[in-house]
């Protein structure tokens, strides 16, 4: 498939999922969608029926409760839910994935990580499939201080798919760095096939650079979605961190799950 084809396919998936749903047919249709992808319909806060189309439900919110971050301090909390794609340090500026394919860290991070040092660091890859939870929350307290939307195709990110081609430095994708008490981290938001759009809270989807007011997030607050499901990757600076021991690749997590602990 061409990347003229994969763009059309991702706005026509787009443009499906935004039609509206007439009003009797909603909760079937979404209980069909739940049995198909494995979605927990329990956890979702409002009723089916008050969603007017599948792209309102593949962002729905989750019941108060229904995820909670850690209340030590020095834990770090899963941004998503998904499974671990992959967990790394950050050698000779690069990162691991599936069966040794590698990315180097100034393309995934582009302009915001011009000065970044984060040789000898760690990263977390978590991919959301699209049973999962689509909102992306703050691993800890922090400050928004720059974003970057860097245009790029649209692959799958499946995990299938990234042990066979590059994709996470070819998709388009959005580079957040976030200022935490300890060290600054970086996230980034893959998009993907069928994924055209992300959205950071607060920010006009047109921004990217340094913002005039940073925006303050507190642990766990909402920070941005995926309209669909994709991939996160998040990168910390040597000395500051260390994963979660019990954390394994291909695990599954929920937001808000430990990851990794602060070190300094």
């Amino acid at each position: 498939m061409t990347r003229g084809l994969r763009l059309a396919l991702s706005h026509t998936v787009g443009w499906i999922a935004d039609r509206r749903i007439p009003g009797p047919l909603r909760e079937t249709v979404y209980k069909g969608y739940a049995r198909f992808t494995g979605a927990d319909l329990d956890e979702v806060r409002l009723p089916l029926k008050t969603f007017p189309s599948l792209g309102a439900f593949f962002v729905r919110e989750l019941k108060p409760g229904a995820r909670t971050f850690p209340t030590a301090p020095e834990v770090i909390g899963s941004p998503v839910d998904g499974t671990v794609q992959s967990l790394c340090r950050i050698e000779r500026g690069t990162v691991l994935q599936a069966k040794g394919r590698s990315y180097t860290v100034s393309d995934m991070l582009g302009h915001t990580g011009r000065d970044a040092d984060l040789e000898g660091g760690f990263a977390w890859t978590i991919y959301l499939s699209p049973r999962d939870y689509h909102r992306i929350h703050a691993p800890e307290k922090c400050r928004l201080t720059e974003l970057e939307w860097m245009p790029g195709d649209r692959f799958s990110v499946a995990p299938k798919v990234l042990a066979q081609r590059r994709v996470l430095d070819v998709n388009e994708r959005c580079v957040l760095r976030l200022e935490c008490e300890r060290a600054p981290l970086y996230l980034v938001l893959v998009g993907a096939l069928n994924v055209g759009r992300m959205r950071v809270v607060g920010v006009e989807p047109t921004h990217s650079g340094p913002l005039a007011r940073p925006r303050a997030f507190e642990r766990g607050a909402e920070l941005a979605r995926f309209e669909m499901g994709s991939t996160i990757v998040l990168f910390a600076p040597p000395g500051t961190t260390a994963c979660e021991s019990a954390l394994r690749e291909g695990a599954s997590v929920r937001m808000g799950s430990a990851i990794g602990r602060w070190i300094a």
